[in-house]
């Protein structure tokens, strides 16, 4: 479980996250859903430490994360694994070194040790004999799945997913949607995902928290999205005709 206690951040003096609350739970996918810059991606950052909090407190489990020096926050990095929008996989690099990358990085696995882990999870993000290709010889539905093989490779804790299915095609939005959440359940992992798709809402999303201008507005289901009151969440959510088509058949 990771919460977010009143967390507060600006960049040269304008003011992005205003005092944001949540949970987000073990064995679930966690969404964080709003319109491009709006603050989902500086809230996700500031939980993994790319971005030091003005105000606030940032807790892994029973520790406060925030208020730990860079040396101190290794023990819990070690245990998070990240998915970034466009895979963010080293073009110069083979699938197999990609996936090793956190392992060289963090384990002291042997060489024979660290292949293994590779090849199981390349297997489980239903990859195989990709090895020795690098990025640009495969598609981009499969460089996430590299990235996602590459972001279990230590066996996480946590999973925290940056517009996963940016620039995919819907089929395939599905398929890596249906990976995570799939990865979510079978390892108990906190999953957080930050997405404006309501494809992957309604599809995957458990616990729902909507932002607009750096403000946490409404919080709830996928389920109780379609009779919240929340305008701006309504406004978001409801631009499709296809959502608005079935918002209205629940009426």
């Amino acid at each position: 479980m990771i919460e977010v206690q009143n967390v507060e951040k600006s960049f040269y003096g304008k003011q992005i996250l205003h005092d944001i609350s949540a949970t987000f739970k073990a064995g679930q996918t966690n969404l964080i859903i709003g319109q491009s810059g709006h603050g989902k991606t500086v809230l996700l950052k500031s939980m993994v430490g790319l971005h030091e909090i003005d105000s606030g407190k940032i807790i892994y489990g029973d520790q406060v994360f925030s208020e730990m020096n860079f040396k101190e926050q290794k023990s819990i990095r070690k245990e998070i694994g990240m998915l970034f929008q466009g895979s963010a996989l080293f073009d110069s690099s083979t699938v197999q070194e990609n996936v090793m990358f956190p392992l060289d990085m963090f384990s002291k696995m042997s060489k024979e040790e660290k292949l293994e882990r590779v090849n199981f999870c390349l297997k489980r993000v239903n990859l195989e004999n990709v090895n020795h290709l690098f990025p640009s010889e495969i598609s981009g539905g499969m460089q996430k799945r590299v990235a996602i093989a590459r972001a279990i490779a230590l066996n996480p804790k946590y999973l925290f997913c940056d517009e996963p299915n940016s620039g995919l095609d819907p089929k395939t939005s599905i398929v890596i949607d249906n990976l995570i959440y799939e990865i979510t359940k079978e390892y108990g992992i906190t999953t957080i995902i930050n997405t404006h798709d309501m494809n992957s809402v309604m599809g995957i999303g458990e616990q729902i928290i909507f932002i607009h201008e750096g403000k946490k507005c409404w919080e709830g289901t996928k389920e109780e999205i379609f009779t919240a009151s929340e305008e701006r969440l309504n406004n978001f959510v409801f631009a499709s005709e296809l959502f608005k088509t079935i918002k209205n058949n629940l009426k």
